[in-house]
């Protein structure tokens, strides 16, 4: 075969590879997909419950890609091995902390295990060089994602914990990695500095996305358990579930929105008449969906974290959720958008004095929206409004959270060029406006775009490694003709495809039309 036709044909073969070995990927981890769950809830059954999180070779990667935890720790040991046996309970102290629904400090360190003397993980543990048990590894999750350790490479991310045989030593060597003063003591809500890093600390706003991806399952579950989806709800659930389609900032939870859509009609029809039907459409609808996947929720909040039990939450992840959509519509979307929001908070919230106030703020818009800044900066003045009505009820019964007061909203530390004067109060409305789109737009989601990046580097360099493999092999490897201009034409065919269905969707973002808000 000629040399020009293997030049023409190599990258056609890339390209078969990359794709199946995609779609391969994509069935492992809707495969592992369930054992995410055991991040909520480990093992509950018991009175001694591991708190641990047992991984494998066919679901480490996926577990590690999608936890929202900052820092893993990956422990290799062999189930035969008696000192592993009674580290066990060391480990384990340390890892009640960090892991599960009821962790002390949620959303920092996944602390992971994975058992060398099964066979299933011979090559897993081969390529991190495991030589002797128990070993344990610190890194952030994504650098185990597909990665491996010699311990010569002196730039890896990925460090060995020499100092971690009784649960005081390891904990001791985490503090001394994160600079923090955590305790094996510890109780939930007490001496966590992330308490203290909220506020002053911009960058914290990352961890929201995932408190937004747990707001969102919260909201429908809360939906679905108080049956609110009826003949007269059923546009407006729609209209909003459109909105987070086109511009939730998870990506999974726009991906279960737009699944949810689809089936709906089929789930939900416009014409339902008797009661009977009404809640046997209501037991069996979207139940069976993960508006934001399978991992989801995880049964703990980050960002949106109180000091103590029954503050923040989820009306900081609703908050959250509003804002990431208000900065994230085009010009022409903006009244849609005010009107979806109004809508869903006065029809589905379910703290009726809340959805009230909220609509009442609604209703004083007498004019559309025709940008996107205008409507950014309504919601944020509506937030500052129900901070302050706020302020002075949990003042007067006692029931803010001590560590994190409702004040006016961004403070002068987390933006003090949106202040005009010494005086709170006076704004600089474009700077304000500037903030909100950084903060709740390209912030918000850094740690998103941090992992995406991480990963995506690595599938570069095994695509690169593949690459050089085909070019450099003296057996050139053949193709027939008829399949090389298949997949040439399918892939053609393929790109088409996805111009033409992102076009469509584009001009068929929303269904309903935008319409002025009724005042109530």
């Amino acid at each position: 075969m000629s040399s020009g036709f293997r030049l023409l044909t190599t990258p056609l073969l890339l390209w078969s590879f990359l794709s199946l070995s995609l779609f391969s990927s994509a069935s492992i981890i809707n495969h592992a997909a369930g054992s995410r769950l055991l991040l909520r809830a480990v093992n509950s059954g018991g009175d001694q419950p591991d708190f641990a999180l047992d991984l494998n070779a066919t679901n480490f990667d996926a577990v590690l890609k999608d936890t929202p935890a900052t820092f893993a720790i990956v422990e290799f040991f062999a189930h035969w091995c008696p000192a592993c046996r009674n580290y066990k309970p060391q480990y384990e102290k340390v890892a009640r902390l960090f892991n599960g629904a009821n962790a002390v400090h949620p959303g920092i360190i996944l602390m992971t295990r994975v058992d060398c003397a099964n066979k299933i993980n011979t090559n897993l543990c081969d390529k991190f060089s495991i030589s002797h048990y128990p070993t344990l590894f610190w890194g952030p999750p994504s650098k185990f994602v597909g990665g491996s350790w010699n311990g010569k490479d002196e730039k890896s991310k990925i460090v060995s914990i020499e100092d971690g045989r009784t649960s005081d030593r390891l904990l001791k060597w985490i503090n001394t990695q994160l600079g923090s003063s955590y305790k094996l003591e510890d109780e939930k809500y007490e001496n966590d500095e992330l308490f203290q890093s909220n506020f002053s600390d911009p960058g914290q706003i990352a961890r929201a996305v995932y408190d937004v991806e747990e707001a969102t399952s919260l909201a429908f579950d809360i939906i679905l358990e108080n049956k609110m989806i009826k003949q007269e709800t059923r546009a407006t659930l729609i209209k909003f579930m459109q909105l987070m389609t086109a511009h939730h900032p998870s990506r999974r939870c726009r991906r279960g929105s737009a699944d949810i859509l689809v089936n709906f009609d089929d789930l939900y029809p416009s014409n339902i008449l008797s009661p009977s039907e009404k809640n046997n459409t209501q037991h069996g609808g979207l139940t069976k969906f993960e508006i934001c996947g399978k991992e989801v929720p995880r049964g703990y909040w980050m960002f949106c974290r109180g000091s103590k039990n029954g503050t923040r939450g989820f009306s900081c992840g609703l908050w959250v959720l509003l804002h990431s959509l208000s900065v994230r519509v085009e010009n022409e979307e903006s009244q849609m958008a005010f009107t979806s929001i109004c809508d869903f908070i006065h029809k589905f919230f379910a703290c009726e004095e809340c959805s009230q106030h909220f609509y009442n703020m609604c209703s004083r818009v007498s004019t559309p929206f025709t940008t996107t800044r205008d409507f950014v900066l309504w919601l944020w003045t509506a937030h500052n409004e129900v901070n302050e009505r706020l302020k002075s009820t949990e003042a007067l019964y006692s029931t803010g959270d001590p560590k994190f007061p409702k004040s006016i909203w961004p403070s002068r530390h987390l933006c003090p060029e949106c202040y005009t004067t010494a005086r709170d109060g006076d704004w600089d409305r474009e700077e304000v406006y500037k903030f909100l789109g950084r903060y709740y737009g390209q912030m918000l989601v850094s740690l998103y775009m941090e992992k995406e990046k991480s990963l995506f580097g690595q599938a570069q360099m095994k695509i690169r490694a593949v690459s050089d493999d085909l070019i450099q092999s003296t057996n050139a490897l053949v193709v027939p003709v008829g399949a090389a201009v298949g997949i040439a034409v399918a892939s053609c065919l393929f790109g088409a495809l996805a111009c033409f269905w992102r076009s469509q969707q584009k001009n068929r973002k929303y269904f309903h039309k935008p319409q002025l808000l009724k005042i109530v």
